[in-house]
Formats: C-alpha cells, structure tokens, sequence
C-alpha cells in the first residue's frame, strides 16, 4: 500500500515537473516572440503549418478548402507580420458525359484565404502578427504547353482590419473584400495571374563576402 502511494506521488510530481517546464518554455516562446526575434518567430509559424498540414480535415470544413490550407507555405516573417502562400485548382464534375467546371480556383483561393486569415490571427500560438499576407497560387499553361505555378488573389490584411470582419455571418469572399485582396479577370470572368513581390533571397556566404567592405 505504502509503495502504491510512493508511486502515485512520485508520478504526479513528474507530472507536474513537465507541466511546469512547458509553460516556461511558451512564455519564452511568447516573450521572445514579442520583442521580435525573427528566428523564433519564423519556427513558431513553420511548427503551426506542420502540425495544421497534418490535421483531420475538420467536418465542417470543405474538402477543397482545406487542401488549400494544408498547402500552406511560409514564405516570410517579420518581427510584426508573417506572409504564406498557398494553392487553389478548379473543381471539375462529370454532367451529362461532360465535365463541367464547377468552380474555380479563384473561387476556391477565396474561401481558403478566408480559412488561413483567420488561422493565422487566432490559431497561431504564442505570437499574434500584427500583418499578414496571402497569397494563392494555381496552374497555367504556356503556349508552348509549360505548366508554370502564378499568383491569382494576394490578400494584404492587418489585425486591426480584422476587428471589423463578422468571421460567423460573413461569406469567404465579404471577409478577402474587407481585407482587400487583389485579383484580376479576363473577359470571360476567369482568374487572370497578377504581380506579387517575390520573397527575399536568402544571402549566400560567397554573395556577403563579395558586399563586405575590404
């Protein structure tokens, strides 16, 4: 009996040695996160995409969407934003021994900016960025038939903006119109590629000893 006790105790004071060593580790997270340090930043982000890339798609939630969201990519962070990218294809069905478009990927690249805004400024753990931007990508074919990946919808958003956005009664496409975001049509209504900032290049060794002053 005596041991039985021993055990329990000593099971819950592990217990509680590990609960108390995660909680300093968030709020350090969380601290660093706040004063800007990019390094942390960027793992926190890259850690949420991972585990949110590996989720059970939620029942609510429509296929489509949310193959979009588990394509997120990071492409850059900031002491105060984080910028993603992410993907969007049509949906096709076969109507009367034809397909038939259904909808198309600026459709779908709406609904999941709507789904990623508001993951990144209330599902992101131990930062809140202040901005952030998405940008949705899909599939276009050259004359030459090159498939080649081009953004569709890029979407410039801040948390202040987000207090005014009703996320329960909303429509995706009211919330990406509070938010601003940028597209484009051709004549017959499809999305046409736009011009986004490319990502900053990473600074090779070679390129920073070739800058450095003599």
């Amino acid at each position: 009996m005596q041991w039985g006790v021993l055990a329990i105790g000593i099971f819950f004071l592990i217990l509680a040695y590990i609960v108390v060593q995660g909680t300093r580790a968030a709020m350090a997270w969380r601290k660093a996160a706040d004063a800007g340090d990019v390094k942390v930043i960027r793992d926190i982000v890259e850690d949420a995409i991972t585990t949110w890339r590996s989720m059970k798609r939620p029942k609510e939630e429509a296929l489509e969407v949310w193959r979009g969201v588990q394509s997120m990519q990071l492409v850059d962070v900031g002491p105060d934003f984080v910028r993603v990218s992410c993907e969007a294809e049509g949906q096709y069905r076969l109507v009367d021994g034809r397909w038939t478009e259904m909808t198309n990927p600026l459709q779908e690249g709406v609904a999941i900016t709507a789904r990623v805004a508001d993951m990144l400024l209330y599902e992101l753990p131990h930062f809140k960025a202040a901005n952030f931007q998405i940008d949705v990508y899909t599939s276009f074919r050259d004359a030459d038939g090159t498939s080649r990946r081009r953004c569709i919808l890029s979407t410039e958003a801040s948390r202040d903006a987000a207090r005014s956005v009703d996320w329960e009664d909303w429509t995706a496409a009211d919330i990406v119109d509070a938010f601003g975001g940028r597209y484009e049509l051709g004549e017959r209504g499809q999305p046409q590629p736009i011009e986004v900032q490319e990502p900053p290049q990473p600074v090779t060794e070679e390129a920073a000893a070739a800058t450095a002053p003599s």
